[in-house]
């Protein structure tokens, strides 16, 4: 997966309203609310894949190069000693693919605190090229958060979630944060996560399961976290990791696709990203463990339904990879080969080769692996990993379908209408490893069909809504199954607005399983959001599922869209007077200076009703002299 290059605004924003505007009261009388003091809220980051700084713990001398490597050197990311000494830097940053140990000659170790996500490699010219979590912090700052109400919980990416607690007690950390940030401030935390941030909350929320007492275990959530907001997650994972681990993706960075191949195969943190089916899954390691079978050590199954093998492709668009194998060796491995293979195999004979496939759950299971053995040198150690480090980890298979995290407030929010990669063609390229594999094709997902990368049209399971440019909608829009079976539905633009074309549906039945798909027409050239809220829900819970248009997976939590309305939802949240579950959406007005702007078509401010021309010194042009009219505290009170 490519580095999560996001710089967020909107989690601090929501903290930045709790600080500044509420100063305290009781909220909705409701079970999902907190009912206490709102400024005692915390917020608990975790980044993403490969937003974490990694720093060097080893003395490494690099020959031919005048940069050496030293403790607390900046590992990842720092391009200067990349391109001037690859060779260190690479054994600085590559793992044992089958013990996850460091090279004998030098080790990383993930940076801590607020400064481990703000940018990968500091620097006037790579900084803002590198900038994660920069900007949000500049929003916090600007807004007068206390430095003690928004904590950092950066991890190494490279780790698989057995690895990180049994190097790093990461979960164990964890849990340490959220009871110190209750002490501290004295109230629950907000969880914000992006990509594969989410995997390792879901990981932490089964490790805790384990850790405490049963009838502990929902008081201790519901004491310690107030809501879970899920941005850009992968919930049946991302093809874009399998593409990395036959041929590399290089994150942007000046290094070969068969290096970029190298290291993370290395990574054991590759495969939790693995797309799987959303009809298998492992054993339930809690019952597991309460029943006596913890004791029966590699006894793990994958079990699939029966819905598996009657529908195509797992469920999915289309099948993930489709492989050129050059003979007939490895067929007995592929349970699923049709009698078309079979009968080719005068074909593969004479050296003709021949293209097998392969559903998502072909691929989770180790199927594909198995099938290149005798093609790919890094099939054995994929196999090792995918079995020892996931369908045999002590507290759950992670790759298994997510059922709604057991939190009180849960909002799930991803990107949609991109075209998205959903499959790929491989064929052996002639080069030696690791350069041996190439793609001849991709397979993209568009709105109504999927096209090659050529434009010619591709049979498969074409869905009305597309991903957001790196995860498949089939794998973010998995949430909707977390909605309650009566929803509803609006669908409002982008931009600041009226209401004029705002369109609401209420009390859509919504069956469990299967998708919900707003039936609205959308104006050309606006980019619209879709809210997907509990109309009946879990009692005591709350679900709510926003798509934006052509929000790009790395970049949207840029959005000021996200920003706005992360905001006004946690304001109405704090109001004792609010009538709902969730804030109107009838009218979006500016609520910032910087949301106003000149009209040069009028010669005046836009939104006259809430802005002003209002001249500061400093001001460079038209635009930053308008200004609210009104504090945005008087600005949102109509939101209530």
């Amino acid at each position: 997966m490519r580095a999560d290059l996001i710089s967020v605004t909107a989690f601090c924003t929501v903290l930045a309203v709790i600080l500044l505007l509420c100063g305290g009261g009781a909220a909705v009388e409701d079970e999902t609310e907190f009912h206490g003091d709102y400024s005692k809220l915390s917020g608990i980051i975790i980044p993403g894949f490969a937003s974490t700084q990694l720093r060097a713990w080893s003395i490494l001398d690099c020959p031919y190069s005048p940069l050496d490597f030293n403790p607390l050197d900046l590992v990842w990311l720092d391009s200067t000693k990349l391109l001037s000494a690859v060779n260190c830097w690479f054994k600085c940053m590559v793992l044992d693919p089958y013990n996850e140990t460091d090279h004998p000659e030098c080790k990383s170790r993930p940076d801590s605190g607020l400064s481990a996500i703000t940018e990968l490699d500091p620097g006037y010219i790579t900084g803002p090229l590198s900038t994660v979590w920069k900007e949000w912090l500049k929003w916090c700052v600007e807004f007068g958060i206390e430095a003690n109400a928004i904590v950092a919980v950066p991890y190494d990416w490279r780790l698989s979630p057995t690895k990180l607690e049994e190097r790093d007690l990461y979960f164990h950390k964890l849990k340490l944060t959220f009871e110190t940030a209750l002490k501290l401030r004295g109230g629950p935390s907000i969880v914000f996560a992006h990509s594969m941030g989410n995997n390792v909350f879901r990981y932490f929320l089964e490790w805790l399961r384990l850790e405490i007492a049963p009838k502990h275990y929902l008081e201790w959530l519901d004491q310690h976290i107030h809501a879970y907001f899920a941005v850009g997650a992968p919930l049946l994972g991302s093809v874009e990791a399998i593409k990395s681990t036959l041929s590399g993706v290089t994150f942007g960075l000046p290094v070969s696709e068969g290096t970029a191949r190298l290291l993370s195969n290395s990574f054991a943190s590759s495969l939790w990203l693995m797309p799987f089916s959303k009809n298998c899954k492992g054993d339930n390691t809690f019952w597991t463990h309460f029943s006596g079978g913890a004791a029966k050590k590699n006894k793990h199954v994958y079990h699939c339904t029966d819905e598996e093998y009657q529908s195509k492709y797992s469920g999915w668009p289309t099948n993930i990879i489709n492989i050129e194998i050059p003979s007939p060796n490895g067929l007995d491995a592929y349970p699923s080969v049709t009698e078309a293979v079979k009968a080719n195999m005068t074909n593969m004979e004479c050296g003709l080769p021949t293209l097998l496939s392969f559903t998502a759950r072909e691929l989770a299971d180790g199927t594909l692996f198995r099938a290149i053995k005798d093609y790919d040198p890094d099939s054995a150690r994929m196999l090792h990993q995918l079995k020892k480090l996931y369908h045999d980890d002590p507290v759950m298979n992670p790759l298994s379908p997510w059922e709604r995290p057991p939190i009180k407030n849960v909002f799930c929010i991803y990107g949609a209408h991109l075209k998205t990669e959903v499959g790929y063609y491989f064929a052996p390229s002639g080069k030696p490893y690791p350069d041996n594999w190439i793609i001849t094709d991709v397979i993209y997902e568009t709105e109504g069909s999927l096209v090659s990368r050529s434009g010619t049209v591709v049979d498969g399971n074409a869905g009305p809504i597309t991903g957001d440019e790196t995860v498949p909608y089939h794998s973010l829009s998995w949430c909707k199954n977390w909605l309650g079976p009566k929803v509803n539905i609006t669908m409002a633009p982008q931009p600041e607005h009226d209401g004029s074309d705002v369109q609401i549906e209420l009390n859509v039945e919504h069956e469990h399983g299967s998708d919900i798909i707003a039936n609205m027409t959308k104006a050309p050239r606006v980019k619209y959001i879709t809210f997907y809220e509990d109309s009946e829900s879990i009692p005591g819970k709350r679900t709510a599922v926003w798509e934006l248009d052509k929000a790009n997976h790395r970049n949207i939590v840029r959005s000021p869209v996200l920003m706005r309305e992360l905001w006004l939802q946690m304001w109405h949240d704090i109001q004792p007077g609010a009538k709902s579950k969730f804030v109107t959406k009838a009218k979006r007005g500016p609520l910032r200076d910087a949301d106003c702007y000149w009209d040069y078509g009028k010669a005046c401010c836009a939104w006259q009703e809430y802005c002003e021309y209002r001249y500061s010194f400093g001001d460079v042009h038209l635009g930053q002299s308008c200004r609210l009219r009104n504090t945005s505290a008087n600005m949102l009170l109509q939101y209530i």
